[in-house]
């Protein structure tokens, strides 16, 4: 792609005002589109943005492991930083036309490694106070965190595909992605190959995880060959839109803003009942509204 891509305003960095968050526009995204433009001027590609994220994360994780206001705050710092870098690499991406699966992987890598080392931290500062028991609440809550981010990523992507298309979209089909393995070498392609072969297992679980979405994009594949109807997209953007506040907060944000008050008032173990009440409540009825509504959706294309 052309350079002259990265001279866009700051607004052509955004996946959708449809998907961004209040905190991410006046925040994150000026903050990320600054770092983007340096980063590119120096050459820096995106992948490289979204290492120094991970290790900026679980630099922040670390310090929380500390019972200590002061240490807890850098940790915070850090973690808003790492997530700047994040917000960077994406905007980086669609700037110089660098986005791919594998990119895409690491970002969702990044996520990942912050919250195993902030749980794993928290779980050990916890532990002379309630013991060994504090590491069943961190599995759960890692596991709950998996699901929450998973879904979330998806039912973003599903409402950018029918609002913007393809190009405008990271939504891919798990049997794309096991395709174009064939075309990469264990032995040449090794990285490539295991980042792409973890996105498409992720994509898996995304994909078994939402059957009745399945069942309405099974029906626009047959029937439409991929391409939705205008009519469809309007009114799939309609009932999809109210529920991406959800996919936001169970994004980052409100899950930190939980953190960082746990952290203030030195009881961090309210972060794992948050993430564990109070956000699965958040996806179960998310999945719920979204998978039914596609169900009429499927019915209406159908007939």
């Amino acid at each position: 792609m052309s350079g002259s891509r990265t001279d866009h305003d700051i607004t052509s960095t955004f996946k959708s005002l449809d998907t961004e968050e209040f905190i991410d526009i006046h925040f994150y995204r000026p903050a990320g589109y600054f770092w983007a433009k340096l980063f590119s001027r120096l050459g820096v590609s995106p992948n490289t943005v979204t290492v120094i994220a991970i290790f900026l994360g679980a630099g922040a994780g670390i310090c929380f492991y500390f019972n200590d206001l002061a240490i807890n705050v850098a940790g915070m710092l850090l973690l808003v930083w790492a997530n700047m870098y994040d917000s960077a690499d994406g905007q980086l991406a669609r700037m110089t036309g660098k986005s791919s699966p594998f990119g895409r992987m690491l970002d969702g890598f990044c996520g990942d490694a912050w919250f195993f080392t902030i749980y794993a931290a928290v779980c050990f500062r916890l532990m002379p106070q309630y013991g060994i028991w504090i590491w069943a609440l961190g599995a759960v809550t890692g596991y709950c965190h998996t699901r929450q981010a998973a879904l979330a990523d998806y039912y973003r992507n599903v409402h950018l595909l029918f609002l913007k298309g393809k190009s405008g979209s990271e939504f891919s089909r798990a049997s794309t992605l096991k395709k174009e393995l064939g075309a990469l070498s264990w032995r040449k392609d090794f990285i490539l190959k295991l980042g792409n072969v973890i996105y498409a297992n992720y994509t898996g679980k995304q994909e078994r995880q939402t059957p009745r979405l399945q069942r309405m994009m099974a029906v626009i594949s047959n029937r439409y060959g991929g391409e939705a109807p205008e009519w469809f997209r309007a009114a799939f953007r309609e009932k999809s839109l109210p529920l991406m506040k959800y996919t936001n907060m169970l994004s980052f944000n409100t899950r930190v803003i939980a953190l960082f008050i746990s952290l203030f008032i030195n009881m961090p173990w309210l972060y794992f009942v948050f993430e564990a009440t109070v956000l699965n409540v958040m996806l179960i009825y998310m999945q719920v509204k979204h998978e039914r509504f596609c169900t009429t959706f499927a019915a209406e294309l159908e007939s």
